[in-house]
């Protein structure tokens, strides 16, 4: 069964690293990795980030939807002496009607969110049954819960990588491997539009800032709960949406002329 990893120097692979979620969570785990390797595809963003933090963390540089960026992060890691803690935290986000959203938008949305953490931890998993515990977190979203307009691909792509998450710790279950699923709630970065945060502002949607994010995930990492939602309202209205998602249908409906005034044309 799964053992602890709570007096356990980490030695840790982190993609999208160079978002500012990763970067909050990188310069969070570093002081508690013996090493660290930082994924992303901001070659600049990630040598600053791996100056910043110390000779202890290394730089994979590539696209995660690549073949030769998966054995990239299994060679370095088998290089450091093996690994125990995965964290997949890389994403992409288009805010778009889907009847019109493009086809490789789609198609790069649930590549980068779904199919690739998948891929990448299939390509990890020998070296995380080496270690005597190890964990592999996913970095899901509320928007995995509950599906919202101009968002479904998006949607999908995360709800899909919590399925995967809860299936793939069954599967572990029996193994030193804990398979644990953190969704954060609307954060300020990048990876927002500048329509989605004005429309976040007008429908008084709470953000919060990529260090508060970190901080949770932290906490989350030292825990026991094999999945957590950040904000207690979004928490409630996930728990709303799973038992009378009729009262969401009808809040979501009431939001649709705002959510359309900010969708792209």
């Amino acid at each position: 069964m799964y053992a602890d990893l709570a007096d356990t120097r980490l030695r840790a692979v982190l993609t999208g690293a160079s978002g500012g979620i990763g970067k909050a969570i990188a310069r969070q785990l570093a002081p508690h990795a013996e090493w660290l390797i930082l994924v992303g595809r901001n070659v600049e963003a990630l040598s600053a980030l791996k100056k910043e933090l110390g000779p202890h963390v290394h730089v994979v540089a590539g696209d995660l939807t690549e073949q030769s960026t998966l054995l990239a992060i299994e060679d370095r890691a088998h290089q450091l002496g093996g690994m125990n803690l995965l964290v997949n935290n890389a994403g992409a986000s288009d805010f778009h009607a889907f009847e019109t959203q493009g086809v490789d938008e789609i198609r790069k949305l649930l590549n980068t969110n779904l199919l690739s953490p998948m891929l990448l931890t299939r390509q990890l998993l020998p070296l995380l049954r080496r270690a005597p515990a190890a964990q592999i977190i996913n970095i899901g979203s509320i928007f995995g819960y509950v599906g919202y307009p101009g968002f479904a691909a998006y949607c999908a792509s995360k709800s899909g990588l919590r399925g995967f998450t809860q299936a793939l710790r069954r599967e572990l279950s029996d193994t030193a491997i804990n398979v644990r699923h953190f969704a954060p709630r609307a954060t300020s970065t990048a990876i927002n539009s500048a329509p989605v945060e004005a429309m976040n502002r007008e429908l008084k949607n709470a953000q919060d800032t990529p260090e508060h994010v970190a901080s949770q995930f932290m906490q989350f990492l030292r825990g026991s709960a094999w999945e957590t939602k950040l904000g207690a309202k979004e928490s409630f209205f996930v728990l709303v949406n799973h038992l009378l998602p009729k009262m969401p249908d009808k809040a979501i409906f009431s939001q649709l002329p705002v959510i359309r005034k900010y969708l792209p044309r």
